[in-house]
């Protein structure tokens, strides 16, 4: 069975930091590490450091000898498929080097844009160092199929998983997370919620329809698959539906997009309709990206814990290495929701 893990510790993370300064997570590891050919203003650095001070979080520097599990392996190699088209793989990283720095431990990233003679020559390469272990990621959530090489060094899969699940790996509780972004609105007295979708090919977008299905399921709350629309992750397929489903005849109150940048699009809809957020339509989001900060009003939405479990990752490796762990996981990391002003307050209508 599946582990659950929350994806906030009682430990302060630089996810804390980053959400209570109002920055990404990136402006904190800079700030901290004490970077300073970047452009960041005087005022943000001071704020980072108060909010971290404030929070009791701090960056733990790595000692003069390793305090690692194994002195003779001091390496964790960190390969993923990509690295900049969105941020959950930095997220991730960042969470891995914390903790591999906690232990003495240093981190070697590459990233391979699925090209499978990169990647063998990568993990040949990285057999040959003084290695801990190797975390494998995907920016999406997939199936891998792992090479010989990758098989005979201790492995914990990031954002995908092997079949059978013969190799530990640590992935997002996207079922749950659907759930609890569609029970969120049922909370605030919805019942007519629509669902904007992701590419119904990948295991997020089908897993957060499991979800949400499963809300209204325990609420008693009838399907009705007209308000369950196609979307593709971006901004125009949140405009394009939202449209769509506001002039049905019995409308949706609130609408629950699959992501973040599909939110964006449906807030340009409804305020082109003449629609307030969320008096007159509650939207909720997923990803917890920058933008939801910002929208207007900010965006209530699912933070994906990618810095949780590249933090987790480390954690198995570093507990293999110690004698721990040694039989095959998968955990699920908790998508806790992130409460801003797009949905009405709880129990504010009254249910249809």
């Amino acid at each position: 069975m599946a582990t659950e893990r929350k994806a906030r510790s009682l430990k302060p993370t630089m996810v804390d930091v980053a959400e209570q300064a109002g920055v990404s997570q990136t402006t904190v590891s800079l700030v901290l590490n004490g970077t300073h050919n970047v452009r960041i203003s005087e005022q943000t650095r001071k704020r980072v450091s108060s909010v971290a001070r404030a929070l009791g979080y701090r960056l733990v520097k790595r000692g003069a000898s390793a305090t690692g599990p194994s002195a003779d392996k001091t390496v964790i190699g960190m390969v993923v498929d990509e690295i900049a088209t969105d941020p959950w793989m930095a997220q991730a990283l960042d969470g891995v080097r914390e903790k591999a720095w906690d232990h003495g431990l240093t981190v070697i990233l590459a990233a391979t844009r699925s090209d499978p003679e990169m990647a063998d020559a990568v993990f040949a390469h990285m057999a040959g160092q003084p290695l801990l272990g190797m975390i494998y990621g995907t920016i999406q959530t997939r199936q891998v199929e792992l090479t010989p090489t990758l098989m005979r060094i201790p492995t914990v899969l990031l954002n995908c998983h092997a079949p059978g699940r013969s190799i530990t790996s640590i992935v997002p509780g996207e079922v749950l997370g659907g759930r609890t972004a569609t029970e969120r609105l049922i909370a605030a007295g919805h019942r007519r919620i629509a669902l904007i979708q992701g590419e119904v090919w990948m295991e997020a977008s089908r897993d957060r329809l499991k979800g949400y299905r499963q809300a209204l399921s325990n609420h008693e709350i009838p399907f009705d698959p007209g308000l369950v629309r196609p979307g593709n992750w971006e901004p125009s397929a949140g405009f394009e539906q939202t449209m769509d489903l506001m002039v049905m005849k019995n409308p949706p109150t609130a609408i629950f997009c699959a992501n973040d940048m599909m939110a964006a699009g449906c807030y340009e809809a409804l305020k082109e309709l003449g629609k307030r957020i969320p008096d007159d339509v509650s939207v909720i989001g997923y990803d917890d990206r920058e933008i939801a900060r910002f929208a207007r009003p900010p965006l209530t939405t699912m933070l994906l814990p990618h810095f949780e479990m590249g933090t987790l990752a480390a954690e198995y490796l570093i507990d293999r290495a110690g004698g721990l762990n040694r039989r095959p996981v998968q955990v699920k990391v908790e998508c806790p929701i992130i409460e801003r002003e797009s949905v009405s307050p709880l129990s504010i209508l009254e249910p249809l």
